[in-house]
This record gives structure tokens, C-alpha cells and sequence, in this order.
């Protein structure tokens, strides 16, 4: 019996860039995130006395700003030797666009395979062959699994692939795969990197994603870390997943229906939050908060959405003491539907309503709206249009989403404003 890692997508050093927009964010505790996980699968492999390390590309997140990224990577590697633990690497997509990642030599016991042909690295103590490529560009299109040998015989047989298999949402297309063709290869387990959401796509023989080591942004939410394989003595692989993160990404979705003020809202929130510090074993969290649903509570927030966010956020730093940091706040509620029942808006009110409903509901006025805000769109600074929440003003279906948030929050202070003159 033995047993091995299989950790991926560790982007040592990631820069984080958003991070910098918003008023209080961890900022520099999150850049240290990542090599805090690193450390955390080194001390797991040496603690849990693993025979060996692979790593599934995207150690780094294209070039560094010095060499004490690299640094920090070799001396971790350097741990790993100390303790008779081989490590086996196949660069990925953005260890490829790294020129300085190139120039730098890695400790003894750290392999890292070949890019222009796969290669077979045999462990003869454990009867262990394992098979791997390395990107030779930032972006391979080829399917690069095909090259890769057959199953050696009498080895216990593992397959290190960059990869986004048969295709993943939020991941770029490359080294594309088939299971069938990975299957046909006869290995025993497949270790695959690039795809940050862990997943086993096969059971028989294990296909699995490891996912990243640490979340780096709202949509990397939940546990990151990495796969603890062990291998019995009949050749039969059993998997664990293995948390390494030291801060993690979480939705917090409140259900409003029913408050009937501001505050019994925000008790609800931080009884999610004292949920949540509990699932997640009382570790930091970054919480995308959700109120949502139908509620009487919805007038007093909606004309006042800037100091009930900051009531959430008081709640947050209250309830966490200092472990919660609300990274954003959408509020999707609405008045119950008894109220919307009898309440009618004449006048101007009502058109800008009225407007507001066909520019949400109507892919053509909103298609019509895109091309208008086209200009606008080229004066968006770059920063603000990446990721899933970035800036798209020539997008139809993103204008639809942005005025179903908007359309209350303006009409409830339009309405109130009003009714104060």
C-alpha cells in the first residue's frame, strides 16, 4: 500500500488585482493565500508520509513581479526532498507564458516533464509509472493525451494532464480530451489540472479534477485543496479530499421573505453568517451576500441601500469577530406580492417604470441599448471588465441583469422622494 497527493492550479502569488477596488478588502492576506496553501500541502505530504507529489500545472500565474515567487516555490520543494518525497509537475497554460519560470532550476527530486513529447517517469520501488506533458505554449488546441503511451504492465499507471477535458464554463479551451479516449489509455488514475472546481468525471478508473489549492475569487467558492490517493496493495486507488486553504469564498443568501424591518434582515444575515463560520470549521471567510425574496422590509432598505449595507457589514464584523469579510452585497427583494396587488404608479413614475420593465424583459430593447452604450463601453477601464462581475455595457443579457437590480432600488426612492415633497 501507498499513498500520493494530487494537487493542481496552485497560482503562487496570484495577483489579485480586484481585490484592490474594494474599501476594506484582505487584500495582501489573500496574495498570501496562495502561498500559505502551498506550504499547507507540503506539511500534509510530509506529516501523512506520502510516497509522492504530482501537480496537474499552473504552479504560477504567468510571470512574477521578482524571483521571490520562485524562490518561495523551491524552498517548498526543497522541504519535500529533505523528506524522500518526489514531486512530479507538468506545466500548464500559465507556467507557459512565465519567461523567468523557464530560467529557473528546480531542486533535486522535483521532475518536471518534457513539453514537446510525453514522458514516462517509473518509480521501480512501488511499481509506479508515471506519464506526463508539459504546455510548450499558453495555449495548446491539440488533444495531448493521444500521444501519451499505453499502460505499462505490472505498474500501477498515472496519467498528469493539463487539461479542460470535454470543455468547462470560465476555462479556456485547451488540450481538450475525450474519458473514452482517456480510458482507453488503460492507467490507473488520472491526475488533471487546469479546471479550478474539483470533480471526479470517472469513478472507474478515477478521472478527477483536484481543483486549486485556494479560492482566489468569488466564484471559487468552498473548500480548495487537494486529492490524498491511497493505493492498496491489491492496485485498487481510494480518494480523500484534503482542504488546504487558509481563506475561503462563500455565498451568503439570506431569505427575507417574511422581515418585516431592516433589522430583522439583518438578524437573519448573522444568523447565516454564524451558520457558516460553523460549516466552515470558524476559518476566514469572504462572503458574496444575497438578500432576497419578498418582504414588507423592502421600501426602508431599498431607499436606503447604502446604510443598510453598512449595517450588514457592522453585523458581519460583529458576528465574525474580524473572520468575515462581506466582499458584496446584492439585495434581489421585492414587496409581497399582496402590496404590489393594489399599488399602481401614475404619471411619470409610472412610464419610467413601465420603461424599465421593456428594457428588463425585451432581448431586442435591451440589444438596442447595448448598441447605444457601445462608446461608453470603450471608455471602461480594463480592470473593471474582468471576471463574471466586470463592467459590460455593450452586453444585452448584462444590461438585464443590471436594471432587475436597479428597477426597484430607483423606483422605491423615486417613490419615497416623492411622497416627502
Amino acid at each position: 500500500m501507498f499513498r500520493f497527493l494530487h494537487a493542481a492550479d496552485i497560482h503562487l502569488d496570484s495577483p489579485l488585482h480586484k481585490l484592490d477596488y474594494y474599501e476594506g478588502a484582505p487584500a495582501e492576506e489573500f496574495r498570501q493565500a496562495t502561498r500559505r496553501a502551498l506550504g499547507n500541502l507540503v506539511q500534509t505530504a510530509i506529516s501523512e508520509e506520502v510516497a509522492f507529489v504530482l501537480i496537474a500545472g499552473d504552479l504560477y500565474d504567468g510571470d512574477w513581479k521578482d524571483y521571490n515567487t520562485g524562490l518561495y516555490l523551491v524552498s517548498q520543494m526543497a522541504r519535500l526532498h529533505d523528506a524522500g518525497i518526489p514531486v512530479f509537475i507538468v506545466a500548464g497554460n500559465h507556467d507557459a507564458a512565465s519567461k523567468i519560470t523557464k530560467t529557473l532550476r528546480l531542486p533535486d527530486g522535483v521532475t518536471l516533464f518534457a513539453s514537446d513529447r510525453p514522458e514516462t517517469i517509473r518509480i521501480d520501488s512501488l511499481n509506479v509509472a508515471v506519464h506526463g506533458q508539459s504546455f510548450a505554449s499558453p495555449a495548446v488546441k491539440k488533444d495531448l493525451s493521444q500521444s501519451y503511451p499505453n499502460a505499462l504492465k505490472g505498474c500501477f499507471n498515472v496519467g498528469l494532464l493539463h487539461t479542460c477535458a470535454s470543455g468547462r464554463e470560465g476555462h479556456e479551451p485547451y488540450a481538450p480530451c475525450s474519458l473514452e479516449g482517456l480510458q482507453g489509455k488503460g492507467y490507473d488514475y488520472w491526475a488533471l489540472g487546469h479546471v479550478h472546481q474539483r470533480e471526479v468525471l470517472l469513478e472507474d478508473p478515477p478521472i478527477v479534477f483536484s481543483g486549486n489549492t485556494q479560492g482566489r475569487h468569488p466564484r471559487e467558492i468552498g473548500p480548495k485543496g487537494c486529492m490524498m490517493v491511497t493505493v492498496d496493495d491489491d492496485g485498487r486507488p481510494r480518494l480523500e479530499f484534503r482542504p488546504l486553504d487558509v481563506v475561503r469564498w462563500v455565498t451568503a443568501e439570506v431569505d427575507a421573505t417574511g422581515a418585516v424591518g431592516g433589522y430583522d434582515v439583518v438578524d437573519r444575515f448573522g444568523q447565516r453568517l454564524e451558520a457558516l463560520l460553523e460549516e466552515n470549521e470558524g476559518m476566514p471567510l469572504a462572503a458574496r451576500t444575497i438578500i432576497k425574496g419578498e418582504t414588507a422590509a423592502h421600501s426602508e432598505i431599498l431607499s436606503d441601500v447604502e446604510r443598510w449595507s453598512n449595517e450588514i457589514r457592522a453585523a458581519a464584523m460583529e458576528t465574525g469577530g474580524g473572520r468575515i469579510w462581506v466582499e458584496k452585497i446584492r439585495f434581489k427583494i421585492a414587496a409581497p406580492s399582496s402590496d404590489r396587488a393594489f399599488r399602481h404608479i401614475d404619471g411619470a413614475m409610472g412610464e419610467l417604470s413601465d420603461l424599465l420593465d421593456e428594457l428588463r424583459v425585451d432581448p431586442d430593447t435591451r440589444r438596442e441599448l447595448a448598441t447605444e452604450l457601445a462608446d461608453l463601453e470603450k471608455k471602461v477601464p480594463r480592470e473593471l471588465k474582468e471576471g463574471s462581475d466586470g463592467i459590460r455595457f455593450d452586453d444585452a443579457e448584462w444590461l438585464g441583469n443590471l436594471l432587475e437590480q436597479v428597477r426597484p432600488m430607483l423606483i422605491e426612492r423615486l417613490l419615497r422622494k416623492g411622497a416627502t415633497e
